[in-house]
C-alpha cells in the first residue's frame, strides 16, 4: 500500500505544471497592471506604489524594500519620476539581481521616447524632469512598446516559458488595436483643456486635444492667488472644454475654477486602480478618453 501511495504522488508531481513564478516588484500601479497581461499566472507582482499616492513624493518603506528584496525584476517607469526613493530600495535591498546593469533591474523608460526634454533645467523652473515627461503611461504608443520590452525581458530571466510571454503579447497587441479602433473615434481633436499637472501631453499628441494652461503655475509648485485669477481672464476669454484634475491633485482648484466660470471641471484617474473603473490600464484609459469628450 506505502508503495502505491508513493507511486501516486510521484505520478501527480510529475503531472503538475513545472514552473516557479517570477517575482516581479513594480514601482507604480500601471506597471503592474501591464506586467499582468504578459506574465499572467506565470509571475508574481508586487506593487509598491498606491493608487491614489502621488509617486513624486513617495518614501522608501521597509515593506517596499522587502517587496525588493525577494524580486527577480524590479521595475519601474524611470525618468527620474522614482528618484526620491527607488535608489535608497535598491541599496537598501542587498539582491545582486536588481542592481543597475543587471537583467532584473528594468526601467520601462528604455523603450519610449521622451517628450519635453528640456535643454537646460534650473531650480527655478519648478518640479522640472530633466529626461522628459515621465507620465508615458498614458500613451497607447508608448504602453505597447512598453509591453514588448518587458515580454523580452521575462523571456530571457524564464525561458521555460517564451512562448508563453509571446502569446500573451500578442493578445495584448490584438486587444489594443480594437481599443485604439474605438478611442480613434471619440470627438477629442482639437479640444482644449486646462489641466493640473503635465500629466495629458503624450495623450494629447495622439488624439489631438490641447492643454492651454495648467492650475500649477510650475510643475511641483502650488497655485497663487494671481495664477488662479489669470486662469480666471484665460477662461473667460478662450472656449475651454473641461478643467482635469486627478484623483489625488487638483481636485477642489477645479471645482473652485467651475463654480467661478461655469467651464466642467473632470476627475480623472492617473493611475490603474485610482477609481474603481480603472481595473487594469485599458479600464483606466476608457475612463480618461471617455470623460474627455
Amino acid at each position: 500500500m506505502k508503495k502505491i501511495i508513493l507511486l501516486l504522488f510521484i505520478s501527480l508531481y510529475l503531472a503538475a505544471p513545472a514552473f516557479a513564478e517570477v517575482k516581479i516588484a513594480a514601482t507604480l500601479p500601471w506597471i503592474g497592471s501591464i506586467a499582468g497581461e504578459i506574465g499572467k499566472d506565470r509571475i508574481a507582482v508586487t506593487t509598491l506604489i498606491k493608487p491614489n499616492q502621488d509617486p513624486h513624493f513617495a518614501e522608501a518603506k521597509p515593506s517596499m524594500i522587502l517587496a525588493a528584496r525577494k524580486a527577480d525584476i524590479l521595475m519601474y517607469n524611470g525618468l527620474d519620476l522614482e528618484i526620491g526613493y527607488l535608489p535608497r530600495i535598491i541599496e537598501s535591498s542587498n539582491n545582486p539581481k536588481i542592481q543597475p546593469g543587471k537583467r532584473g533591474n528594468l526601467d520601462c523608460s528604455q523603450f519610449i521616447e521622451p517628450i519635453e526634454k528640456p535643454s537646460s533645467v534650473d531650480r527655478s523652473m519648478g518640479d522640472v524632469h530633466p529626461l522628459g515627461n515621465p507620465h508615458y503611461h498614458f500613451s497607447p504608443k508608448n504602453i505597447l512598446k512598453v509591453a514588448e520590452g518587458m515580454a523580452v525581458v521575462f523571456s530571457e530571466i524564464d525561458p521555460g516559458n517564451a512562448a508563453f510571454y509571446r502569446s500573451n503579447l500578442q493578445m495584448f497587441r490584438d486587444r489594443l488595436k480594437k481599443k485604439q479602433r474605438l478611442w480613434s473615434a471619440l470627438p477629442l481633436k482639437g479640444k482644449r483643456y486646462i489641466a493640473y499637472h503635465k500629466l495629458f501631453e503624450y495623450l494629447g499628441r495622439e488624439y489631438g486635444f490641447h492643454i492651454q494652461a495648467y492650475i500649477e503655475p510650475k510643475p511641483g509648485i502650488p497655485p497663487s492667488a494671481g495664477h488662479i485669477e489669470e486662469l480666471l481672464e484665460l477662461l473667460k476669454k478662450t472656449r475651454i472644454d473641461a478643467i482635469l484634475a486627478t484623483t489625488t491633485a487638483g481636485k477642489k482648484e477645479a471645482e473652485s475654477l467651475t463654480q467661478k466660470t461655469g467651464v466642467r471641471s473632470v476627475v480623472l484617474p492617473q493611475d490603474v486602480g485610482a477609481t474603481e473603473t480603472a481595473k487594469d490600464w485599458f479600464g483606466m484609459m476608457d475612463e480618461v478618453l471617455k470623460a474627455l469628450q
